[in-house]
């Protein structure tokens, strides 16, 4: 910490040194054009030092191919010109010092790709936290730490990013609601399962994370922190290549995964295929002390429970693109996963009076086991008018999810004196569940000489079954409980239309506006319990970024957004999940959906240094980790329910620092502060707290092909709802060699070496007084091996968002 901020205090008085000094200012002009002379407009133009390539200033060519630099400081330049087609064109070196302000460059012709020449290749290694303008980016592929690890274990290293180990809970800058798509592509599950999915899909697939705070109207209103979009590794003219992983990990139990993807382009086909397979062991262990007021007395209730888990984990992903001509394309894809694990829990209470004298010691034995499968077809076209810009694209997707959850309970009760008080209870359940997912939706982008119109409509229709059946033995036969049973169904349609506006006011100036509306009928139907809610219901989702480039350094942005959270499809289904006969979950189908607003301020400061402040307001706030008690029966529970208002703001600060010229750090700060006010059990609850985050990686070239990396990050002390959590946190170490003539790589690291990372918390509230801590796997060492073959240059499949974006989001498999 101490480093920390030394390093931090360093960069302020570099900082304060710069802005003292009257640097000089250059202006840099030139144009593009294609081998025949015609001016090219819309070039991708970049600015970049002589020497290592790195990124000064971006820009854009006019629609007469001509580009221009302002208020560039005195150095070695050159100019690189991109477009989709042609080679990535470079000048020669320059300089601007104070005889050279006004610099005219001769014209850069580009080639097309068919017809270029031998490209200059320029190497730089991306950081693993990068700040853009509009969204964090943690650059996955090349992070020697996060090598081996899995999504869910990388994801907790992003800065801002906290994952509840008990509820598995994503929050964002101290705000949960957060979508996780992939490749653009929601993922359809709740916060449960989309840590069940990013646990099983390893590291080494993807590319990088993307943390999108606030989306524009194009995404739909769900996720009311924003989204996090994670990007898998795609393969880079004409041929075969492809990717194999293995890897070996160790903690108290064995891991291991291996990876194969491929892709082959001939004519105008591209086909593209992966599969992942994860298998480990792993364990948990909760301890619970309750204090439990009752007619005068207290009963104190300990509990710890153990549970070793075997999960194994296969995903697969194929798809083919279908290149009709230069103007269409039409492609389908397929994903799915097949998930299953088995934990053999053991939870062993002790109840004790008010005098702490022994009063029962029950035990149980928990057998879960549970099985979750999804197969999604996308089927998807693009039509590009005039390729610049004017696009139509259309997707129809279909998504089918099959669970089925065993659970078995048999609890023993002891006296104090080891005797038993009462026959031996057997208890079992299973939840069989079904979710179909229908949806289309298509897209439109029109760009104009001032700027980009697109307009989309979407419409997608839900369906769920879930059926738990309780039975309880009963003189050797099983007996249907119907306290405990219960049916459950959902239909759900959604319908949505979107139109936004993005243009440049002024040289300096650009705004984007946007506005989408969705219509929402809902229908939840407790089949055992004869009642039903029905919701009709339409909403306006407003969006509005401004950006203004104040000099060359220096870029503000201000957005606002509104936003939608809708309930998972099993927090309505009022199903009990338990872990003994005194402890469970439940579910609720009262809840109501929540409205966000949401103001954000970025400054960014040479593209590096970014600075963020910003505000939200959550109205019928989704909180899914409400406890609650049966005093008389000594019981507790969790359930999720609608708390009136929950206020957050946060400060981001993201700064890199060069530290030697091996030796390269990134850190990131956020601090944010929560407020919850609302009624709850006959009284007010009203809770406020400020938090943070801290998150810094180094990493260092060794020589001799080895390089290493160090990472390590910090969550304060906090409030989830209604829980108190104290600090976490955990560093990673590792190092990499490049072997086989490059195509291979290898890596070893170690996660949490000190075994840091352990949750701690507790509730207090009216009688209900509740202490937790959680152990979990996370120290690790882990070997992991890439092998490359084929073509490295084969064109990536295409990036596409399909249209069940928001559906998936909100599965829950009842883990």
């Amino acid at each position: 910490m101490k480093t920390f901020i030394t390093s931090a205090l360093f960069v302020c008085l570099v900082l304060t040194t710069a802005f003292s000094q009257a640097p000089v200012k250059g202006k840099i002009n030139g144009k593009v054009a294609d081998a025949t002379g015609k001016s090219l407009e819309f070039v991708t133009m970049m600015l970049v030092k002589a020497k290592d390539s790195t990124l000064v200033k971006g820009g854009i060519t006019d629609v007469n191919g001509a580009y221009e630099f302002e208020n560039i400081a005195a150095g070695q330049y050159r100019v690189a010109a991109q477009q989709m087609g042609y080679a990535k064109t470079f000048s020669d070196a320059f300089a601007v010092d104070p005889e050279h302000t006004a610099i005219q460059l001769p014209a850069l012709q580009m080639l097309e790709a068919s017809k270029s020449l031998a490209e200059v290749k320029v190497t730089a290694k991306k950081p693993f936290i990068e700040q853009q303008i509009d969204r964090t980016v943690v650059n996955v592929e090349n992070s020697i730490v996060a090598s081996g690890n899995t999504a869910l274990e990388v994801l907790e290293k992003a800065p801002g990013v906290t994952i509840d180990r008990q509820s598995e809970e994503i929050s964002l800058k101290g705000k949960s609601g957060v979508i996780v798509m992939i490749d653009g592509k929601q993922t359809y599950l709740s916060s449960q399962e989309v840590a069940n999915l990013l646990k099983n899909t390893p590291s080494d697939n993807i590319e990088k994370i993307e943390i999108i705070t606030n989306p524009s109207s194009k995404y739909d209103a769900a996720g009311n922190s924003g989204i996090i979009n994670i990007k898998m590794k795609k393969n880079k003219n004409f041929g075969t290549n492809g990717t194999w992983i293995g890897g070996l990990g160790y903690g108290r139990f064995e891991k291991y995964n291996t990876t194969l993807n491929l892709n082959h382009r001939e004519g105008k086909i591209n086909a593209f295929g992966s599969y992942s397979f994860n298998g480990r062991r792993s364990f948990n262990e909760t301890t619970i002390n309750r204090a439990i007021p009752f007619d005068g007395t207290i009963t104190y209730f300990d509990q710890v429970s153990y549970r070793p888990i075997n999960f194994q984990g296969h995903n697969l992903r194929g798809g083919i693109d279908y290149f009709i001509n230069k103007k269409s394309t039409i492609g389908v894809l397929a994903t799915g996963f097949m998930n299953g694990f088995e934990a053999d829990g053991l939870n062993h209470s002790v109840l004790s009076n008010e005098n702490r004298e022994v009063t029962l010691r029950p035990t149980t034995n928990a057998l879960a086991k549970n099985k979750w499968m999804n197969l999604t077809g996308n089927l998807n076209y693009k039509y590009d008018f005039n390729g610049k810009g004017r696009e139509l694209t259309a997707d129809v997707d279909y998504s089918k999810y099959d669970g089925e959850g065993n659970n078995n309970l048999t609890t023993t009760y002891l006296k104090a004196d080891n005797t038993t008080d009462r026959p031996t209870e057997y208890i079992r359940n299973k939840m069989p569940s079904t979710i179909d997912i229908w949806a289309f939706k298509t897209d439109y982008t029109h760009p104009t000489k001032k700027g980009k119109f697109e307009a989309g409509v979407k419409s997608s229709f839900v369906q769920s079954d879930n059926n738990m059946v309780f039975e309880n033995q009963l003189d050797g036969r099983w007996i249907i409980d119907a306290n405990r049973t219960n049916r459950f169904k959902y239909l759900e349609n959604v319908n949505a239309a979107y139109a936004s506006f993005s243009s440049k006011l002024n040289k300096k100036t650009s705004i984007q506006a946007g506005l989408r509306l969705e219509q929402t009928h809902s229908r939840g139907n407790s089949v055992t319990l004869n009642k039903v809610i029905d919701r009709n219901y339409v909403n306006l989702f407003p969006t509005l970024f401004v950006s203004r480039q104040l000099d060359t350094n220096n870029v503000l942005n201000v957005s606002y957004s509104r936003r939608i959270d809708r309930p998972n499809y099993q927090d309505l289904n009022p199903f009990m999940f338990f872990l003994d006969p005194y402890t469970y979950q439940v579910g609720n189908p009262n809840i109501k959906p929540q409205m966000t607003h949401s103001l954000q301020l970025t400054h960014t400061y040479k593209g590096s240094i970014s600075t963020s402040v910003g505000f939200s307001r959550t109205n019928d706030f989704i909180m899914r980790q409400v406890p609650g008690q049966i005093a008389e029966q000594n019981i507790a529970y969790i359930t999720t329910e609608n708390l009136a208002v929950r206020d957050n703001a946060n400060l981001t600060l993201s700064f890199p620092v060069t530290v030697r010229k091996w030796w390269t750090m990134q850190n990131n700060v956020t601090a944010f502060y929560n407020r919850i006010n609302t009624p709850y059990r006959g009284g007010q609850y009203n809770v406020s707290f400020v938090g943070y985050n801290l998150y810094s990686s180094s990493n260092f070239v060794l020589g001799k092909g080895f390089s290493g990396e160090l990472a390590a990050w910090y969550n304060s002390a906090g409030v989830d709802g209604f829980f108190r959590y104290q600090p976490m946190g955990a560093f990673s170490v590792g190092v990499q060699k490049q072997v086989m003539n490059k195509k291979g790589t290898l890596r070893v690291n170690v996660n949490d070496p000190f075994w840091l990372n352990r949750f701690r918390g507790e509730t207090k509230y009216q009688d209900i007084s509740m202490k937790v801590q959680s152990v979990f796997e996370s120290r690790q060492a882990r070997v992991t091996f890439t092998y490359r073959f084929g073509n490295q240059n084969v064109k990536a499949a295409r990036q596409r968002r399909s249209a069940t974006a928001d559906e998936q989001g909100r599965v829950q498999s009842g883990n």
